[in-house]
């Protein structure tokens, strides 16, 4: 049946089918059907992915995002994706994209890295079930770079034109930028409960839109100022109590990014805060949201902003035992920060979450007067790093890249997440006297991906062959501290 032109022109049918594709394909699985007919996905079957950040075998999540990408479609989720609604029905072959999607991670648990090995099996299943040459070429794309919208929405900065450049170059045409826009949503959406947020929405979309701008030679559907206005009409029409002439003040305050990259409800919030910093500003402003749906907890801290900010920020959460899994940092035009930083929950009422987020914000509002010495509170905590460098062993890997952006190097850090591991890195940046343009901090289960956009302090690039050295000798032997497995610099 392998072999049959009608078998495999059948299966094509049942995968992009608009009826009930996953449930289908679901019975074929548990019946034994489809690892028989797809020996490449039979691979997978059952198949334990051992991290944090993965809630299902191989074969679940490959199901899974198939079925999200059916709900897309079917318009089952228009209200939460209606950029991801329009693309699709553009589309000029939506083929590509399902089998692109339910091949992304079938060649997991070998040897090599994943998305090359499976390039290869999309070309060579690509062409058995009869799509044409540049059909396959397609598919086999996506399946090589499924990460690579989702890495540089989250771990590069988006308001950096080389960014963008470097992406489009990668790309190349609007029909594939559409096409991973759409698997990447299904992608993080198929990973497990609470990993998809509207923050990551954001993301993806900004970077859709400054991509499509470079790809059309200027002549996108919608431009930045054009979102940025209707970014700042949604806000004013949210405020209704504002004036015209406070709206107008408060918008002006936050740089274009800000507007780019941050949801509605986050810019209600800040909106909120930032007011009651017009009147008087006598202390750190830190607002607590408990976000049970996504299992994290949500501090907004307002300051005047300074190199440090950031260090300490981490630090206090360090020392009260809170890990930081994600943050996004922005700095308004009159000097003042304004940080997100989120935490995983660690209990499950929100009564005793909220009264544990109370005593993180103290210990936050408190370091940044300068009441506690976070060091001495820190010091304590170390043993609970070790234990769990125990259970996973997670490779550290440093890299320096003065390419990625104009203006910025760019210092990349990858390892096993842990409390602190935000302060010990921004504390060693500081000490050596690097000032951060930008953080970009992700979490990915047990592993932690810190990106940091930084110059020195006259705001040069770090170009001297010892300087980069030095940075990464002293982040590779913070790792090895805390009894990391061999680390790696790049």
């Amino acid at each position: 049946m392998r072999s049959d032109p009608a078998a495999n022109a059948l299966f094509l049918d049942i995968l992009t089918s608009h009826n009930a594709t996953e449930v289908v394909l679901r019975l074929m699985n548990e019946a034994g059907v489809l690892g028989r007919f797809i020996p490449e996905f039979g691979r997978v079957v059952a198949l334990m992915q051992f991290n944090m950040y993965h809630h299902y075998t191989v074969d679940e999540h490959l199901l899974r995002a198939v079925g999200v990408l059916a709900d897309l479609e079917s318009h089952r989720k228009a209200e939460d994706h209606p950029l991801a609604n329009q693309i699709l029905s553009s589309l000029a072959d939506r083929r590509i994209v399902y089998l692109a999607l339910f091949l992304h991670d079938v060649a997991k648990g070998r040897e090599e890295d994943h998305s090359l090995a499976g390039m290869e099996v999309a070309r060579k299943l690509g062409k058995r079930l009869g799509l044409d040459p540049a059909e396959t070429e397609t598919v086999a794309w996506l399946v090589e770079n499924h990460l690579l919208m989702s890495d540089t929405a989250q771990r590069r900065d988006l308001a950096d034109r080389r960014t963008i450049e470097t992406f489009a170059a990668t790309v190349q045409t609007l029909e594939r930028l559409k096409m991973l826009f759409i698997l990447t949503i299904c992608d993080i959406r198929a990973v497990g409960p609470g990993v998809w947020n509207a923050w990551k929405g954001e993301l993806l979309r900004t970077l859709y839109w400054e991509t499509e701008v470079v790809l059309t030679g200027g002549h996108s559907a919608m431009n930045r100022e054009r979102r940025v206005a209707m970014a700042r009409k949604d806000l004013r029409q949210a405020m209704p109590n504002w004036s015209d002439l406070d709206f107008e003040a408060y918008a002006a305050r936050h740089q274009q990014a800000y507007w780019l990259k941050v949801d509605l409800a986050h810019k209600i919030q800040h909106a909120k805060l930032l007011n009651m910093t017009e009147v008087e500003m006598p202390a750190p402003i830190t607002d607590i949201a408990i976000n049970a749906a996504r299992g994290v907890t949500e501090l907004t801290v307002i300051a005047p902003d300074h190199p440090r900010l950031l260090s300490i920020i981490a630090g206090a959460c360090a020392a009260s035992g809170a890990n930081i899994v994600d943050a996004q940092v922005f700095t308004t035009a009159d000097g003042l920060a304004l940080d997100t930083i989120v935490i995983s929950r660690a209990f499950d009422f929100d009564e005793d979450e909220l009264r544990r987020a109370n005593k993180i914000a103290l210990a936050i509002e408190r370091s940044l007067l300068g009441e506690i010495r976070l060091q001495d509170m820190i010091a304590g905590r170390r043993d609970q790093r070790q234990e769990r460098g125990k259970t996973f062993q997670v490779p550290a890997r440093v890299t320096i890249d003065n390419t990625l952006s104009k203006r910025f190097t760019v210092v990349e850090v990858s390892g096993l997440d842990r409390p602190g591991l935000l302060f010990d890195l921004t504390t060693i940046l500081s000490k050596l006297e690097l000032n951060i343009g930008s953080a970009h901090i992700v979490t990915f289960g047990e592993k932690a991906a810190d990106v940091f956009y930084v110059t020195d302090f006259h705001g040069a690039k770090i170009t001297s062959a010892s300087h980069k050295a030095a940075i990464k000798r002293r982040i590779i032997e913070k790792f090895q501290s805390v009894n990391e497995p061999e680390a790696k610099v790049a």
